[in-house]
């Protein structure tokens, strides 16, 4: 069939705007204020310069002639969908958003949201990690989310307690060999 003769859609559908990672039913969604400032400069940073970028190169694409070959018309639009469809990810995770401010945590002997937790593994193998809101995670520099089953564990425990981990392969036992707080590092 010809693409002629096919409808062009938005892919506005509800289902698409599904967030790359849910929140469980009624929890909040914490973030620190590094966190917000993230997603806010990748904000501007799609509004400003991406989304425009693009929508001139549609707009120059256009005006060639025959849509339905134009590999350059094509993408931009799918590109175009792709930056609105995370523009409106941003914007309802930002609206729902709790700033966590770790300087207002005054029991720094507990492991809450934000602290940085060094523990031991069962081989005795150290790990560092982060934690830190569902829409701020990078695993490549420790940050884990709240809500893994890594934190929750690791959540009030203190120095030298023993915590089981679920994991995929069954439970796991750590040791928090240390705890700290961004403005205490």
């Amino acid at each position: 069939m010809s693409k002629a003769f096919t409808k062009e859609t938005d892919e506005d559908d509800d289902d698409l705007d599904v967030p790359e990672t849910a929140l469980p039913r009624g929890a909040k969604n914490y973030i620190t204020a590094a966190g917000m400032d993230r997603l806010q400069r990748e904000l501007r940073q799609l509004r400003r310069v991406e989304r425009p970028k693009v929508v001139e190169i549609v707009a120059w694409a256009a005006g060639d002639g025959d849509r339905s070959e134009n590999g350059d018309y094509l993408y931009g639009k799918k590109r175009l969908r792709e930056i609105d469809r995370r523009i409106r990810f941003l914007l309802k995770r930002m609206e729902i958003a709790e700033i966590v401010d770790h300087k207002r945590q005054t029991n720094r002997e507990q492991v809450f949201f934000g602290a940085t937790v060094t523990y031991a593994d069962a081989e005795g193998s150290e790990k560092t990690v982060r934690i830190v809101g569902v829409d701020e995670v990078r695993h490549d520099q420790g940050e884990v989310s709240w809500i893994s089953p890594l934190a929750r564990a690791l959540l009030k425990a203190q120095e030298g307690d023993f915590v089981k981990v679920r994991t995929p392969h069954g439970a796991e036992v750590v040791e928090v060999l240390e705890i700290s707080y961004p403005d205490t590092e």
